[in-house]
């Protein structure tokens, strides 16, 4: 059996939706709270795992495991996040600080006069260092077959992965180019074979569109297999260096819903993306890539949380 590794964050996420964002030294009554476990690489381990699930041929070909920093294997918050992920299997690969009891935070006000999401986190744990990655990636041997990178700590990432250019040449290596500014992202861009964009990332940095930051950043990477970029309701696009085929999909839309949750779908799309390589039928050309990965990050959006994605997608798609 094969190896997927996600290395990220993991947080508690506490959500408060309110019918307009407080002013400074307000009082406002929130019309909703939700309490769940968040974070970009435990966000697309969970969909991953529904994905296999429903997929008798995928299901025991490739385990899926997280590296995140936690703290006490004891604590309430780490008992939290196992009951999370299910069997808690995914998370034994993962970093403790014994001294610690509660995990990284986020409070997210969710203002739903205008859909934003302000977002507050706290977090005592020290990040992973390059000593603990190269120790938790030497124990999976040459079972690894798959490392996704969140993009943080853009200095620790680079030297992660060009530890794997040397010690394991044939692993597939991804990573996501998210957060705005944080300096050295754009150095991990010609290190990965897969890399994801965020709208944020791609304004930030001046491109109008996701054609246009696809194509320009292509050419830091020119042997990567996919490039790919996700614009909120305008969709998602990818780039293939190698045929120069760019693929644009607006975003999928359920004439029965209407958004309900936002928070993760971008985590979702990366998820349908990374699930199309690594499934046991996964020669579908990268339209069919985009179009999958697309609908999955539109059904997320249209309900609270991730709980059932899987199934969702695999019976949209035999419809």
């Amino acid at each position: 059996m094969g190896q997927f590794v996600a290395v990220g964050n993991c947080v508690l996420d506490t959500i408060l939706s309110v019918p307009h964002f407080p002013g400074e030294d307000d009082k406002l009554r929130a019309s909703n709270i939700t309490r769940r476990r968040g974070g970009n690489a435990p966000n697309t381990v969970d969909v991953l795992q529904q994905l296999f699930a429903s997929d008798d041929e995928a299901d025991r070909t490739i385990g899926l495991n997280l590296i995140v920093v936690l703290p006490n294997r004891a604590s309430p918050a780490v008992q939290e996040i196992q009951r999370s992920l299910g069997s808690g299997k995914a998370i034994t690969k993962s970093i403790y600080r014994e001294d610690y009891f509660e995990a990284s935070s986020s409070y997210i006000i969710k203002n739903l006069a205008t859909d934003s999401r302000t977002i507050i986190s706290y977090n005592s744990l020290q990040d992973m260092n390059f000593e603990e990655f190269t120790q938790i990636a030497g124990s999976f041997g040459n079972e690894a077959v798959w490392y996704h990178f969140e993009g943080r700590i853009p200095d620790v990432t680079l030297n992660c992965i060009r530890y794997l250019r040397k010690s394991a040449p044939d692993v597939k290596i991804s990573v996501e180019i998210e957060k705005f500014p944080r300096e050295g992202l754009e150095e991990l861009v010609p290190e990965a074979d897969v890399i994801f964009y965020s709208k944020i990332w791609a304004v930030g940095n001046g491109y109008k569109d996701a054609e246009a930051c696809l194509r320009a950043q292509a050419k830091l990477a020119p042997s990567a297999l996919l490039l790919c970029c996700t614009w909120g309701m305008q969709g998602a696009s990818v780039f293939e260096p190698a045929t120069e085929a760019y693929y644009h999909r607006a975003a999928w839309v359920s004439k029965d819903s209407q958004v309900v949750d936002t928070i993760g779908a971008g985590d979702t799309f990366i998820a349908g993306m990374l699930y199309s390589y690594l499934a046991p039928n996964n020669n579908w050309p990268v339209s069919q890539k985009l179009e999958f990965a697309n609908e999955l990050a539109g059904r997320k959006v249209v309900q609270e949380g991730f709980a059932g994605l899987g199934g969702l997608v695999h019976r949209g798609l035999q419809q």
